[in-house]
């Protein structure tokens, strides 16, 4: 990419991150690993992690976030750099059923209770789903309703209060991760003006929300199953 004077006014603070991407990178995959392949996520044949993945943010999307925050008015320089820009390290966290997440949520807490784990913010369960809505409220969670249809609980958490190093959290079912995956090719870095591509985008999130409930149902009926074979 060539630069632009955009990315040349970020290089200080693109040379900052550079800086911190090590020691970040050993944070995020700590985090990931400490999730991803803890015991009580990972009993055989009740697994609640499918599976973890982990990135750092390009530093080209970082020049071009930093731009577009500073567009809307957003005060970053050297000293806030950390505190601004919280999804430098990301660790994604998928499982099958959304009933799984209170495991989940139950092992990050846990991490959290101990001291090791600091938490930058109060935790955020983004959805559209008004039963969605209504299953994350019963979990110490910001529930925010997205007209985007994005679906998905967001950490962020630090080693330490003052540190630096800060790592996203998020934990989705497999079915939001395919929505994701194809909103993010359709929609990023800018969103689409195909009228048809739109619509069922949210044809699409009604597939998902409809296929996460069933799951749900179909694991329950199993466990079920599973006590009483006549069921």
């Amino acid at each position: 990419m060539t630069p632009t004077a955009d990315h040349l006014d970020s290089d200080p603070l693109i040379a900052l991150y550079l800086e911190r991407k090590h020691d970040l990178n050993i944070f995020m995959e700590g985090v990931g690993s400490y999730i991803g392949t803890h015991p009580k996520l990972n009993v055989p044949g009740r697994e609640i992690v499918h599976s973890f993945k982990s990135r750092l943010k390009d530093e080209n999307h970082l020049g071009e976030k930093i731009k577009r925050k500073r567009i809307d008015g957003r005060h970053i320089d050297e000293n806030n750099l950390f505190q601004q820009i919280t999804d430098l390290a990301g660790v994604r966290i998928l499982h099958l059923c959304q009933e799984m997440f209170e495991e989940i949520d139950a092992i990050i807490r846990q991490k959290v209770n101990s001291g090791d784990w600091w938490l930058h913010e109060k935790p955020k369960a983004f959805t559209w789903d008004p039963e969605a809505s209504l299953y994350f409220k019963n979990f110490d969670l910001e529930v925010e309703e997205k007209p985007t249809f994005y679906t998905s609980v967001h950490y962020i958490v630090r080693p330490r209060s003052d540190s630096p190093l800060c790592c996203e959290i998020q934990v989705r079912t497999l079915f939001e991760e395919i929505w994701g995956e194809v909103d993010h090719r359709i929609n990023y870095p800018e969103k689409s003006g195909d009228v048809a591509c739109v619509e069922q985008i949210k044809v699409l999130s009604k597939i998902v929300g409809a296929g996460s409930r069933l799951l749900d149902s179909l694991r329950r009926t199993h466990r079920l199953s599973e006590t009483d074979p006549r069921l």
